[in-house]
């Protein structure tokens, strides 16, 4: 399901793993999702490893809300308290965008791939890479203009989920005008004009499974 945590193991490792990195999964369905109550055996473990689908995470703060793009190969823990020594009360919130498959790494997957220390190891880096893109999402939603802002956010999304083929790059993510002004903290109206731009200049050609990005990546984001 996810080769990537296999990174660092030899032929005869890589198969001894397969045989014990094995995890329930849960099936979500689009809308809103409210975690239940997880067993301690869950909670000890590394979390839940989005296989595929798409995820929306979304914390508010009094009128004002933020959000995160999550999909295959995110780790996340939606038991683990964000706000116990918070001065600044928030809201948390999870919106399944397309139907999602999560792995559920508990304290059992745990013990049983102790043996293959390079596993842990690629579940720590994808907890750091998930922070660096949001870090990256903070940044792109201070460009002044959103039309920049929303070229930079697919390209980003490109950079994670995408695929390079003969017309460009292939981002296969489905995203409304609602969910993309959230992402670029910016109105609607506003994002639908920017998207009508981008797509007149053939930067940005829509499709029914996702979006072409042809081109070079916009500013810094080729550097």
């Amino acid at each position: 399901e996810d080769p990537g945590l296999g990174e660092g193991l030899d032929a005869a490792q890589l198969a001894g793993a397969a045989e014990v990195a094995r995890a329930a999964v849960i099936q979500l369905s689009p809308g809103e999702w409210q975690p239940e109550t997880w067993p301690v055996s869950v909670r000890d473990g590394f979390g839940l490893l989005v296989l595929d689908g798409l995820l929306l995470r979304r914390v508010r703060l009094g009128d004002r809300f933020g959000v995160e793009l999550l999909s295959s190969g995110d780790l996340l823990r939606p038991w683990q308290r964000e706000d116990a020594v918070s001065s600044v009360p928030r809201h948390l919130g999870w919106q399944v965008l397309e139907p999602c498959r999560l792995a559920v790494l508990d304290i059992e997957f745990a013990q049983r791939t102790s043996s293959f220390p390079q596993i842990p190891a690629q579940l720590i880096a994808r907890a750091i890479s998930r922070s660096r893109h949001f870090a990256v999402n903070m940044a792109i939603v201070q460009q002044p203009k959103v039309e920049a802002r929303l070229h930079m956010l697919l390209w980003h999304l490109a950079d994670r989920w995408g695929t390079v083929g003969p017309d460009g790059v292939f981002l296969p993510v489905r995203l409304t005008q609602t969910v993309l002004a959230a992402l670029v903290a910016a109105q609607r109206p506003t994002v639908s004009g920017a998207l009508a731009a981008l797509e007149r200049d053939h930067r940005l050609p829509r499709t029914s499974r996702g979006w072409l990005l042809h081109g070079a990546p916009p500013g810094e984001l080729a550097l």
